[in-house]
C-alpha cells in the first residue's frame, strides 16, 4: 500500500513539474511573440513614408536638369547615384518587412524560432532607423 502511494505521488510530481515547464515555455513563447509584433507595429507605419520618399526620389531623378539650373553647384552625377542608392535602400527595407510578415508564424511554440524572429525584427528596426535617417539627410539637401 505504501509502495503504490509513493509511486502515485512520484508520478503526480513528475506530471506536475512537466506541466509547470510547459506553462513557463508557453508564457515565454507568448512574450517573445508579443515583442516581435510590438516592434513590427512600431516600424510598419514608416513604410508609407518610405513609399512617399521613393516617389519623391523618382521625381527628383526625372528633374535633375531643373535642379542643376536652380543650383549650379550641385553635382548631378553624384546626386543621381546617391538618390538611386537611397531608393534601393528604401525598397530593400520595405521588401524585408513584407518578407518577414509573409514568413512569420506567430502561432509557433518553438522558443528558439521566436527568439530568432525577435532578433530579425530588431535588425529590421535598425535598418528602418538607418534608412529613415539617410532619407531625412539626403532629401533635405535637395529642397
Amino acid at each position: 500500500m505504501k509502495k503504490s502511494f509513493y509511486v502515485a505521488l512520484g508520478a503526480s510530481l513528475v506530471l506536475l513539474s512537466c506541466q509547470q515547464k510547459s506553462t513557463k515555455n508557453a508564457v515565454a513563447d507568448q512574450k517573445l511573440t508579443e515583442e516581435a509584433i510590438a516592434i513590427h507595429d512600431e516600424i510598419m507605419p514608416q513604410i508609407a513614408v518610405f513609399d512617399r520618399n521613393t516617389v519623391k526620389i523618382d521625381s527628383l531623378l526625372a528633374n535633375l536638369s531643373d535642379i542643376k539650373k536652380t543650383n549650379s553647384e550641385i553635382d548631378t552625377t553624384t546626386l543621381k547615384n546617391e538618390l538611386a542608392t537611397l531608393k534601393r535602400n528604401l525598397e530593400d527595407a520595405t521588401d524585408n518587412m513584407m518578407t518577414w510578415m509573409k514568413d512569420y508564424n506567430p502561432d509557433s511554440t518553438d522558443i528558439d524560432y521566436q527568439k530568432a524572429e525577435v532578433e530579425k525584427v530588431r535588425e529590421m528596426k535598425k535598418q528602418f532607423e538607418d534608412v529613415s535617417a539617410e532619407s531625412t539627410k539626403k532629401l533635405s539637401v535637395t529642397k
